[in-house]
């Protein structure tokens, strides 16, 4: 256990902040530039001087008592995909960029050496140049591999997903490498529900139906309650297409109501 690092694994945004001549530039890790969509970010990253690259966690969270209080996810909804931010909202719905990793510093790509060093750089930057509206996501304190299924046992009341375990000599490695880092989620909670809307997908999926809206019962009364666009196989898509084709009583444009007997489990 002490070759290992461990921090909550939030359900957030992946981003990672650039400063580059002046400039900041903020990446999801679908590699989309969110420019304008967190501007307490983009104000906060002024303090960081040129060379600079920070990877973490973009999360609803904010100041409480002295201690950093992280929102549920359904809050940072809100405002993702927005591209105008209004102040009531960024009152109601304030983000912190959660620092765990530095790319680079001063110009130097820190990527192919150890965790551990990369961490110092880190905690030197905030020391010293103290951004605005950014916090280091700092590592759990265990001895034993009990007491991290201890933690993660409370992850949901932190509103995070899991852990996140990392060798302490491991690099920072592009794509799907094992062995250095390690996600340890919850297992997902589940509900049943009952299919009442479908409607076409997008791109490849455009013939398909694919966008389903569930429901749940309340007494007598089907409520919807999610929408869903992920998690089942091709042949599966198929054979959920031909039954909302063979089972359509009303359309909406695209949507089509189908007869509500049609059980999925949803994670």
């Amino acid at each position: 256990a002490s070759q290992w690092t461990a921090e909550w694994k939030w359900d957030g945004i992946r981003g990672q902040i650039i400063r580059r001549d002046g400039q900041t530039f903020i990446w999801s890790r679908g590699q989309e530039l969110m420019m304008g969509r967190w501007p307490e970010l983009e104000s906060g990253a002024e303090f960081l001087p040129d060379g600079t690259v920070i990877d973490g966690e973009i999360l609803a969270s904010r100041w409480s008592g002295g201690r950093v209080e992280v929102l549920p996810f359904a809050a940072l909804q809100r405002r993702i995909g927005r591209t105008r931010i209004g102040k009531t909202l960024l009152q109601q719905v304030p983000v912190l960029f959660h620092a765990f990793d530095c790319l680079e510093y001063g110009g130097n790509d820190l990527r192919e050496r150890p965790w551990t060093n990369r961490w110092e750089q880190l905690v030197t930057l905030f020391e010293i140049h103290q951004p605005a509206n950014m916090v280091i996501n700092q590592p759990l304190s265990f001895e034993r591999w009990k007491d991290l299924a201890d933690l993660r046992l409370q992850s949901r009341e932190h509103h995070a997903e899991g852990l996140m375990l990392k060798r302490r000599d491991s690099p920072y490695s592009v794509g799907r490498v094992r062995g250095n880092w390690w996600k340890w989620k919850l297992d997902p909670m589940t509900v049943d529900a009952v299919l009442i809307y479908a409607q076409r997908g997008h791109g490849k999926r455009a013939g398909l139906y694919t966008d389903y809206t569930f429901a749940v019962w309340n007494q007598d009364e089907l409520v919807p309650f999610a929408k869903a666009y992920s998690g089942l196989t091709d042949a599966e898509i198929r054979e959920v297409d031909r039954y909302v084709r063979d089972h359509t009583t009303e359309r909406f444009g695209p949507v089509r109501r189908v007869q509500p007997q049609l059980v999925m489990e949803l994670a």
